[in-house]
């Protein structure tokens, strides 16, 4: 089957519209639950050949080959493993995981007993937001429901095999959105990243191999152990096959998910999603939240692949585009970002701990008018101290922003400088933020 490349792909999003989606009798009428069984008579070495040969991609931004990561569990070593699901959906500007799993939280529920199976993990962990307590009570009924069915629990349909779920709910840290983060909160500690190596492949949860996937990723599993590696591959493009899930925002008529394959251009998306607010031109979009760097207008026929906006100069990221039009004041918006980093920021790493303070600190400056050249050139230098010298992404992604604006919108930045008008600024109104002074 092969598919155009502009249309819409309704694969994991083909049901939403169904008064229960999010029901197993829904899912199972759908063709659910006979995945894993084919996944089970396969075996988990052929299991993580068929993930590997479809080449599905990380859906949680780094894009990275899932089988390739699965393979990396070491097999045979006598210790319990783990698969952990990265739920913490925190990036300013993405929405796709939450929809999905309160919409069709059992294509989830089945990936993971797939993706278990092939790691030879008997314990799984869901780790969601503590702010979504719907999304809680909504996958915490679809666990209980595979467990009545005996889809999950002590010796799953006679296999022989074990699985034990857990949904666990963090506490609303950005940070945790970080794998290894991610593990420490599990564990019960504070949420920061840790050095690495050891990988979590080797040492991950309890000091165990283990390996953390984005939801989505998980969820694409069953359809391809069901359809097989041609039909995955018959979506996308050669490096980025498959479809995805586009969580379209911003100054646009008609927000919302929209699932088509990778390759689609951002104007298509643009079309599905209504075009930009009637009056009004695109002035600046994000691929993937507000951690990757800022595209233009001039970019909107780039396909939207990892291989593609890479070579434009930003990242797929979380395949989340946030689109702006011409009355956005980058300053603004870019102030907004890096506020929002300040304030996530765990504290571990110098770089992002003091970095993350002093950009947003001399953007405040530009914001009210206050800025001056010599401070165009201060942010380019912070930039490059913390970008790439932070223990995890959050140091680069607070580092993006800023040069990304820079490179296409400097005269914004001069416009805010300080004039004669206002020599009586108090340098240190810069250095105020929420009624903290630094």
């Amino acid at each position: 089957m092969t598919i155009a490349q502009g249309s819409l792909t309704p694969v994991l999003t083909a049901h939403w519209d169904e008064a229960d989606s999010y029901t197993i009798a829904s899912y199972m009428r759908h063709g659910g639950y006979t995945a894993f069984k084919k996944a089970f008579a396969a075996g988990p070495d052929a299991v993580i050949t068929t993930v590997k040969d479809s080449g599905l991609r990380g859906r949680g931004g780094a894009g990275f080959p899932t089988g390739l990561k699965w393979s990396f569990v070491p097999q045979g070593d006598g210790k319990p493993h783990y698969l952990v699901v990265n739920a913490d959906e925190s990036e300013p500007g993405a929405c796709k995981d939450i929809p999905l799993m309160l919409a069709n939280p059992h294509s989830l529920i089945e990936g993971i007993i797939i993706a278990s199976f092939a790691m030879r993990a008997n314990h799984a962990f869901i780790y969601v937001r503590g702010e979504v307590p719907h999304v809680f009570r909504r996958v915490n009924a679809a666990i209980r429901e595979a467990y009545q069915a005996g889809y999950l629990g002590k010796n799953i349909m006679g296999s022989g095999f074990d699985l034990e779920v857990v949904l666990h709910a963090g506490a609303g840290a950005y940070i945790c959105g970080e794998e290894t983060a991610l593990l420490d909160s599990l564990e019960g500690r504070r949420g920061q990243p840790r050095l690495k190596p050891p990988f979590p492949a080797v040492a991950g949860l309890y000091s165990s191999p283990s390996c953390v996937n984005n939801v989505e990723t998980i969820a694409n599993i069953p359809y391809i152990i069901n359809n097989g590696v041609d039909w995955f591959r018959s979506f996308g493009t050669e490096k980025s096959p498959g479809f995805k899930l586009f969580a379209v925002s911003g100054h646009v008529n008609r927000p919302g998910i929209y699932e088509a394959p990778l390759g689609i251009t951002m104007r298509e998306l643009l079309e599905h999603a209504g075009g930009v607010r009637a009056g009004h031109k695109v002035k600046f979009w994000l691929p993937g939240g507000s951690s990757v760097p800022m595209l233009t207008a001039d970019h909107l026929d780039t396909p939207m692949t990892y291989e593609a906006i890479a070579e434009a100069g930003s990242m797929l990221g979380t395949g989340t585009p946030m689109v702006f039009d011409e009355t956005t004041s980058i300053v603004r918006a870019v102030t907004g970002w890096l506020s929002f980093y300040k304030h996530e920021s765990c504290g571990k790493c110098t770089p992002c701990r003091e970095g993350t303070w002093w950009i947003s600190d001399v953007l405040h400056r530009f914001e009210s008018g206050h800025g001056q050249e010599g401070d165009i050139e201060k942010l380019v230098e912070i930039c490059q101290q913390i970008a790439g010298r932070s223990f995890c992404a959050l140091g680069d992604a607070a580092a993006t922003p800023f040069p990304a604006a820079l490179k296409y919108f400097r005269s914004e930045f001069l416009e805010a400088t300080r004039t004669p008008a206002n020599d009586s600024f108090d340098p240190a109104e810069a250095t105020v933020f929420a009624g903290v002074k630094r």
